[in-house]
């Protein structure tokens, strides 16, 4: 059984530079999410969205595994939308007044019903209060610009000033600020986490 890994198949959006930053164009694609509001340092509402993320997402996985077509695959890094209604708060680190989507891609043959099933086994076996806030929706930013971010969360400011800097020079930005997670920070020291920082820009 070959083991499906998008993040292989989809290198450059999942495999960006460290040094450059790069012009991409991401095609629609559908996520499980979760929205929120609030500190992620702090908040119980955003530990029980990544905890339903996670839990949801690898059940439909051996799910599928367990199925009559016997479809392997690995589950995709954590993703974060981030923004704030009066965006000083992101300059003053408010992140109280932050809100945020949380979401996981899913590979286009994980259905609705698949998650939907997969949904109710959790609810039964772990009983998750974040999994009823949680639904697939297709997601499709277009053209951005990103780059690898190496090291703490609280230090991204000068690497999320060069990708600024560069769509800037260009077309200009939209959209929401993109994180994606490619490090367990739960076991990796924080000076190697590594974070994609994505942003929208527009058509040139």
């Amino acid at each position: 059984m070959n083991k499906i890994d998008l993040k292989k198949d989809m290198k450059p959006l999942y495999q960006p530079s460290a040094r450059d930053v790069t012009q991409v164009e991401v095609p629609p694609l559908q996520y499980l999410m979760v929205d929120g509001t609030g500190d992620p340092n702090t908040s119980p509402a955003y530990a029980q969205a990544i905890e339903a993320l996670f839990a949801v997402s690898y059940t439909a996985k051996f799910m599928l595994k367990k199925g009559p077509q016997a479809l392997d695959y690995a589950v995709m890094p954590l993703e974060g939308l981030w923004w704030a209604d009066d965006m000083s708060a992101f300059v003053t680190h408010n992140k109280a007044q932050w809100q945020w989507t949380m979401m996981i891609m899913q590979p286009a043959f994980v259905t609705e019903d698949t998650l939907t099933a997969a949904m109710a086994e959790v609810r039964q076996k772990k009983k998750l209060p974040g999994v009823d806030r949680l639904r697939l929706e297709h997601f499709t930013e277009g053209l951005c610009a990103q780059i690898l971010h190496v090291g703490p969360f609280s230090e991204e400011g000068p690497t999320i000033a060069r990708l600024h800097a560069f769509i800037d020079a260009r077309s200009g930005r939209r959209g929401k600020h993109h994180e994606i997670y490619l490090s367990d920070i739960r076991r990796a020291d924080p000076q190697k986490w590594k974070t994609i920082l994505r942003q929208p820009m527009n058509p040139s």
